[in-house]
């Protein structure tokens, strides 16, 4: 890929934009420098997706070093990608020191040569699949009902930490569709006070609600700083 890429990552601690703020800052600048350039490297700030890791890291896997083959078709194998973790995951060459292999071999065979022959079997069966972001859930948790449920706890009680992603704080939150329904929408009272809650206690933007509602975006602005 150009302009981006893919990390699949398992930190113990919450520290994952400190980490991407490093790496890229960091690297950007090495690569400027050695190429005699200036300016961003990469499409934008990076995006996180949370993982359950018994249902669906193994899928995330697949995809990861699938996406040169099938989304960007910059080859025809995923071993012919080099920067790939697959020819290492795959027994085809040694691992570099940040490259975990244990965990996704452990989970066809004991032995390692059999669980890398399967491995090498479940990318390939991987080649024409529908893509598993479809499953996502609020653009920004990938698992099951429970999985989700689970977590929602957490993230209220601690909603305040920058490290959580805005996407992550309000993935149960309810659609604009729900929020204004047409007995809302004709009542201007009532209409005010959900736009004013839209966007404080449900995080979605100005611009979002105006877009819904097809009102100016200076409208909802004075409402939420109490001008209107």
């Amino acid at each position: 890929m150009e302009n981006h890429y893919h990390l699949l990552i398992e930190t113990p601690d919450g520290n994952l934009s400190l980490g991407m703020r490093q790496l890229n800052g960091v690297y950007t600048q090495l690569f400027n420098r050695r190429h005699q350039r200036t300016g961003h490297l990469f499409q934008g700030r990076y995006k996180s997706t949370l993982i359950q890791k018994d249902s669906h890291l193994l899928e995330v896997c697949r995809y990861v070093v699938l996406n040169p083959v099938v989304r960007a078709s910059v080859v025809e194998r995923p071993e012919a990608w080099k920067w790939s973790s697959y020819r290492a995951t795959a027994g085809r060459e040694t691992p570099a020191p940040c490259v975990r292999v244990d965990w996704v071999l452990g989970q066809f065979s004991r032995k390692r040569t059999k669980a890398e022959q399967e491995y090498r079997q479940f990318v390939t069966w991987g080649i024409g699949k529908e893509t598993i972001w479809r499953e996502v859930k609020g653009q920004s948790i990938l698992g099951e009902d429970d999985f989700i449920e689970g977590l929602l706890p957490h993230i209220k009680k601690h909603q305040d930490v920058p490290e959580i992603p805005k996407s992550h704080r309000y993935v149960n939150r309810p659609g604009l569709e729900r929020i204004f329904t047409e007995n809302v929408i004709l009542d201007k009272r009532k209409r005010d006070t959900k736009i004013i809650d839209a966007v404080h206690k449900n995080g979605y933007t100005q611009q979002q609600i105006a877009a819904h509602l097809h009102l100016h975006y200076s409208t909802i602005s004075n409402l939420v700083r109490g001008k209107a």
